[in-house]
C-alpha cells in the first residue's frame, strides 16, 4: 500500500469518525439538552402561531428548577385533556376552573404559559388569570371575546409542586380552565427562542 492511499484511508476513517461523534453529541443534546417543538395548533397566537418551531430547554428542569409565571412550557397535559368535554379530576363545578388534574398523564405534548404556581390562588375574569386576589395583565394575549372559560370566578387553589397554565389564545384554548394544574413532573422544558420560520426567528 502506498503512502498515499494508506493517508487517505486514514483520512477516511478520521472522517467517519468525526461523523459519528458529531451526530452522537447531536442526539444527545436534543435528548438531555435542548429539543425543536413544532406549534401544533392556534391556542398560543399571537404568541406563537400554527407551523412556528420553537427550541425548548431541559437542562433546568433535569436539574428541578420549577417553571416560573411567564415561562411558555412544554409538557405532557393530564390524560383525557383531549376530550370533548377535556375530563377533569375533581367534579366540575360551573365558573370554576377545573381544580385537580386526572390522576394519570397523556403522552401527547401541549405547549403553554405559566399563569400560577404551587399554592396561588387563581380565578379567571375576561380571560385574565387573577392571581391570589390581582389581575394579571396580559399584553401577549388575544382577547377572549366572551368565549368558555372567558369568566370563572371562583377561585381554586394551585396544588403545591404544580402549575397552572393557559393558551395565549384565551378564547381558542383548551387549558388548565378546562383539565386542571399540571404536576412539575410532567413539565418537558422551557421554550426560549423560535427558529423558524426566518422573519419569527427571536428569544422567547
Amino acid at each position: 500500500m502506498s503512502r498515499v492511499t494508506a493517508l487517505r484511508k486514514n483520512s477516511l476513517v478520521e472522517l467517519i469518525f468525526i461523523v459519528a461523534i458529531a451526530i452522537f453529541l447531536a442526539l444527545a443534546v436534543q435528548a438531555y439538552a435542548v429539543k425543536p417543538y413544532r406549534i401544533p395548533s392556534g391556542s398560543m397566537e399571537p404568541t406563537l402561531d400554527v407551523g412556528e418551531r420553537v427550541l425548548v430547554q431541559r437542562v433546568t428542569t433535569r436539574l428541578g428548577s420549577d417553571p416560573a409565571i411567564g415561562d411558555i412550557i412544554v409538557f405532557h397535559p393530564p390524560a383525557g385533556a383531549d376530550a370533548i368535554p377535556a375530563a377533569c379530576g375533581a367534579p366540575a363545578q360551573r365558573g370554576t376552573p377545573c381544580a385537580k388534574p386526572t390522576k394519570s398523564r397523556s403522552d401527547q405534548t401541549f405547549i403553554k404559559r405559566v399563569v400560577a404556581v404551587g399554592g396561588d390562588t387563581v380565578s379567571v375574569r375576561n380571560g385574565l388569570a387573577v392571581v391570589n386576589g390581582r389581575t394579571q395583565p396580559a399584553p401577549f394575549a388575544a382577547s377572549c371575546a366572551g368565549g368558555e372559560g372567558c369568566n370563572m370566578p371562583r377561585s381554586i387553589t394551585v396544588p403545591k409542586g404544580s402549575v397552572f397554565l393557559m393558551g395565549d389564545n384565551r378564547g381558542n384554548s383548551d387549558d388548565s380552565r378546562f383539565w386542571g394544574p399540571v404536576p412539575d413532573g410532567w413539565v418537558i422544558g422551557k421554550a426560549f427562542a423560535t427558529y423558524w420560520p426566518p422573519g419569527r426567528i427571536g428569544v422567547r
